[in-house]
């Protein structure tokens, strides 16, 4: 298996040309692969550059320092290592991450309305060049993210603003990632994050080149690196994702392996719709009868995710 690369600078600058021709790219990518980089994706390299120097600042930290901006019940803060159990791993992923979300003020209507998932970032106090680095980068893969959308909704055979309607107030998640190298006798079901499927739409990656990410060959059912690509981004499709196109677009599962013997940086964003957006494969024009999936809120659906992967969601409801 080879995962394409995709160059959608004319997707981004709305060329009708460009726009049919990364459509028909990513369809092939989605239906063999479910994973494939991108080129020409517009997000400046001062502000990628920008966010994984905090990045690795913040990982740097003493640990009761970072504990300050610990996660809370919005999804966002510091996750320390252990916390996150995928599905029916062995062992916790080998991981520590600080995950953000759209910026909402406690006054925002659905954050008093108790919508999950919403509300200010947990930004550690002492770290204003952290916060603005990150807010940048979050912005510059929304507006990505969004141009992606269209590409995947050019692909489906709607229209290519189908999406935009169900992302005004998005879900989107973006964390910051540190991986520990993994000794080279470990365990071999100790992952860095263990094979696993992501929750929502389309996720985008950047790595380091220390390398790690592998991708399951659905054919050969052989694990295969997405080897870092400099200038490029990884995108795949997630569950949601292929829930909505009735599996057109179903989901790879993926892991990390950090073999590296370094210290492994990612930023992984997971560009989701609305908590309240409707996805339904029939609005993707699939038959009644042959519809695999009934209507599901984008928000509970990946609430329900995050509920069963991580271990504060199961302290917090012990303590509720």
């Amino acid at each position: 298996m080879t995962i394409p690369i995709i160059d959608i600078a004319g997707l981004r600058r709305h060329d009708a040309a460009a726009t049919e021709a990364a459509a028909t790219a990513i369809r092939e990518a989605c239906t063999a692969r479910g994973f494939f980089y991108v080129a020409g994706h517009g997000v400046p390299a001062a502000i990628i550059d920008a966010a994984a120097e905090q990045a690795r600042h913040f990982f740097h930290l003493p640990l009761e320092v970072k504990r300050r901006a610990a996660v809370n019940a919005r999804h966002r803060g510091f996750n320390a290592l252990g916390d996150a159990l995928m599905y029916e791993a062995k062992h916790p992923d080998q991981k520590e991450f600080f995950s953000i979300g759209l910026e909402l003020p406690e006054d925002d209507p659905d954050v008093l309305a108790g919508e999950k998932l919403r509300g200010p970032n947990n930004w550690p106090a002492e770290m204003p060049a952290f916060r603005a680095a990150l807010s940048a980068y979050y912005d510059a893969l929304g507006a990505c993210g969004a141009d992606l959308m269209r590409g995947v909704a050019v692909s489906l055979g709607v229209a290519p603003d189908f999406f935009a309607d169900r992302y005004r107030k998005r879900l989107q998640r973006t964390q910051i990632i540190y991986y520990p190298p993994q000794p080279p006798m470990a365990e071999a079901d100790v992952f860095g994050v263990a094979p696993h499927t992501d929750f929502g739409c389309i996720t985008l990656l950047w790595q380091d080149d220390n390398g790690g990410l592998e991708v399951l060959d659905r054919a050969s059912r052989a694990w295969i690196p997405a080897t870092p690509i400099p200038g490029t981004l990884v995108v795949n499709a997630g569950d949601l994702l292929g829930r909505w196109t009735n599996d057109r677009y179903a989901s790879t599962p993926h892991r990390v392996v950090n073999r590296s013997g370094r210290e492994r940086f990612s930023i992984a964003t997971f560009y989701d719709p609305d908590f309240k957006a409707v996805v339904d494969p029939r609005a993707l024009g699939v038959a009644e009868a042959d519809c695999r999936y009934p209507p599901v809120s984008a928000g509970e659906h990946i609430l329900g995710r995050i509920e069963r992967s991580f271990g504060y969601r199961k302290r917090l409801a012990a303590t509720a």
